[in-house]
């Protein structure tokens, strides 16, 4: 008896997990099988099987087109048999995907991050005017908080319109811009504050209980 067990170890590997090692199985008898008529009443009674596993499914459109997709899948495409839908391409399933491209890998001012370039670009295509300068001003007073998180020390106004007027390509007059920024020490203390807050949570609350 001992000799007769199977560890998955030593098995072949499911091609689509989900529908078991039995599925699979029926589907590699239905390949060995050399007479058409009776391949074709074994692969539409495997399809009745799998859509039993799957009966939430069934009102969704083209679900019998995806179940006999995955039929000639799990076969390698070595299934000979007529479908009652096209048969998929062996070679368009082991196409590769393309790579995703990531926006600005290599940003100059990393300490800002991509939100704020996503920013001055917003504020390059807006028209002139009084909107237009109150959100250059608290783009760059946001720029002036990531600055001072990365730094924690301090820095002058004319640095960060410095790096507004690069990160826009000089399309931007920081110029516009007719009061300070705020200052780094308050920058820095609310800063400090939310740190301190983030660092308390998940923490109980000491209770100091008396002996008895």
């Amino acid at each position: 008896m001992i000799d007769n067990l199977e560890y998955n170890s030593e098995r072949e590997d499911l091609i689509i997990p989900e529908y078991g090692r039995h599925i699979h199985k029926m589907v590699n008898m239905a390949i060995d099988c050399d007479n058409k008529n009776e391949r074709n009443k074994m692969a539409k009674a495997i399809i009745g099987v799998m859509g039993n596993l799957n009966p939430h499914l069934r009102d969704v459109p083209d679900f019998q087109h995806k179940l006999w997709d995955q039929l000639f899948i799990m076969s390698q495409f070595k299934l000979d048999v007529d479908s009652p839908y096209p048969k998929p391409e062996k070679e368009f399933f082991e196409q590769k995907p393309e790579k995703l491209k990531y926006p600005q890998n290599h940003p100059k001012y990393r300490f800002y991050g991509n939100n704020i370039k996503k920013m001055i670009d917003v504020a390059v295509s807006w028209e002139e005017g009084e909107m237009k300068s109150q959100l250059i001003y608290i783009i760059a007073n946001h720029m002036k908080k990531c600055f001072l998180n990365w730094n924690k020390d301090t820095v002058e106004d004319s640095v960060i319109f410095q790096h507004f007027n690069e990160l826009s390509n000089g399309k931007i007059n920081t110029d516009l811009i007719d009061k300070p920024l705020s200052e780094s020490k308050d920058l820095i203390s609310f800063l400090n504050k939310k740190h301190s807050k983030s660092g308390k949570k998940g923490k109980k609350p000491y209770r100091n209980f008396k002996r008895k």
